[in-house]
């Protein structure tokens, strides 16, 4: 009897670890307040979408998204971003609970009209936001609250630098995993990442 209630309590103890294991880190360095550990946030924001609807932090709340940084005239991976972001939104794309987000780094050239173009080519329905809005608000975005590159630069194929990341944020606004938005393999990851994600409370 001993040993079958020490076989169920380290069963007990190991499913724990497995269940600790389980739950996505968050990412960014955080501030210790007392007993409390802050860790940073997407800031506030204001951008208008594809079809010409203001998007804010406010149309993402009590949802999981996913977002990324691209231009439509890019040469190199924003092509194969998209590719890996379409795998996940076709996976998760009635899910009310999930939502995609695209910001161009290229306003000047991306219009409205452009991202609506575009988006109605990969057979977008809803729930993904090609944005656009003032270049110097979209570049303090991705270096402020995502952590990632963005900046005009001639030298540089199509004139821009960016990371190739796609982002996971979760419900509170804090981002919970990046990854390779160029490797099917991390898209992946990101789905299955997305699925912890949604277990949360």
């Amino acid at each position: 009897m001993e040993k079958l209630v020490g076989s169920i309590l380290l069963g007990l103890v190991l499913l724990s670890c497995t269940n600790r294991q389980q739950r996505l880190p968050f990412l960014g360095n955080p501030i210790v307040k007392g007993q409390d550990t802050l860790y940073p946030k997407i800031k506030d924001f204001t951008f208008i979408n594809q079809d010409s609807i203001t998007v804010t932090n406010k149309t993402f709340d009590g949802k999981i998204y996913i977002t990324d940084f691209i231009f439509l005239s890019c040469p190199t991976i924003c092509p194969k971003m998209t590719v890996e972001m379409l795998a996940v939104y076709h996976e998760y794309q009635n899910n009310p609970n999930i939502a995609f987000l695209s910001h161009t780094i290229d306003p000047e050239q991306d219009t409205i009209k452009r991202l609506k173009t575009y988006s109605e080519n990969l057979g977008i329905t809803g729930n993904w936001h090609f944005v656009t809005g003032n270049k110097e608000n979209i570049y303090q975005m991705a270096t402020e609250s995502y952590f990632m590159t963005a900046y005009p630069d001639a030298k540089e194929p199509g004139g821009y630098v960016h990371s190739g990341g796609l982002l996971l944020i979760d419900r509170n606004r804090h981002i919970r995993g990046v990854y390779d938005g160029t490797n099917p393999q991390e898209t992946k990851r990101l789905i299955a990442d997305i699925a912890l994600l949604l277990k949360e409370k």
